[in-house]
């Protein structure tokens, strides 16, 4: 989508460890989206990779790429390419699938990342559509299945009193700070979850501030 273009260097491409932007960079990206949705290096991931990414993983460095993303490394660290022997030497089970058949979100460079814990199932289903610039086309989050617009940046809170202020407070902070397209309510068992796609990138000191205010708050 060219709205995921804010400028020339987005279509140039990112500061990064390669050899690709789309399989590389973009698939740290992914991994990176994965670890902030739950909430920490989770212990075991598979992830599925379908299409491009099914047939050249391994030679475009995506799986180090990933693992990277779950460490919460960025694009450029040098650590990036010993990612996965990094994760497994933390105690990660890290399993890599390749798929048949087409992309159930419906790009060639997909990858479906299904973390488990002890009590804790998320599930990321991402793609890389150039530059480094990623889509987050679902999540299973709390049980409950969410299906954002694809572009970032994505903010999601859950209230777990249910309690309607607070809900207000972050809706009207994200209108004079992070002004949004769409907002989708979800009900959990323990909590309401509410999802935002935001118009523009957030700026770092705006990503802490509801951070910081809403520690539930996961800004992506």
């Amino acid at each position: 989508m060219k709205n995921n273009y804010k400028s020339v260097f987005d279509i140039i491409g990112p500061v990064m460890i390669g050899p690709s932007s789309s399989h590389t960079a973009g698939a740290v990206k992914i991994g990176r989206v994965a670890n902030k949705l739950f909430g920490m290096v989770p212990p075991k991931v598979t992830v599925h990779y379908y299409e491009s990414f099914a047939r050249t993983h391994r030679g475009h460095g995506t799986d180090y790429a990933i693992a990277a993303g779950l460490l919460g490394f960025a694009p450029d660290d040098s650590r990036v390419p010993s990612a996965p022997m990094i994760a497994r030497q933390g105690g990660m089970d890290l399993r890599f699938v390749e798929e048949e058949g087409e992309s159930p979100i419906h790009h060639p460079n997909t990858a479906i990342l299904q973390m488990t814990g002890d009590k804790t199932r998320v599930t990321v289903a991402g793609c890389s559509i150039g530059g480094g610039i990623i889509e987050i086309r679902a999540i299973s989050l709390d049980g409950v299945d969410i299906l954002p617009a694809g572009p970032l940046p994505i903010v999601i809170f859950r209230d777990y009193s249910k309690r309607m202020a607070n809900a207000l407070a972050i809706n009207t902070d994200l209108e004079e700070k992070a002004p949004f397209t769409r907002r989708q309510v979800l009900r959990a068992d323990d909590c309401d979850i509410y999802v935002y796609d935001i118009k523009k990138p957030m700026q770092p000191a705006t990503i802490a501030y509801f951070e910081k205010k809403y520690p539930a708050a996961i800004c992506l």
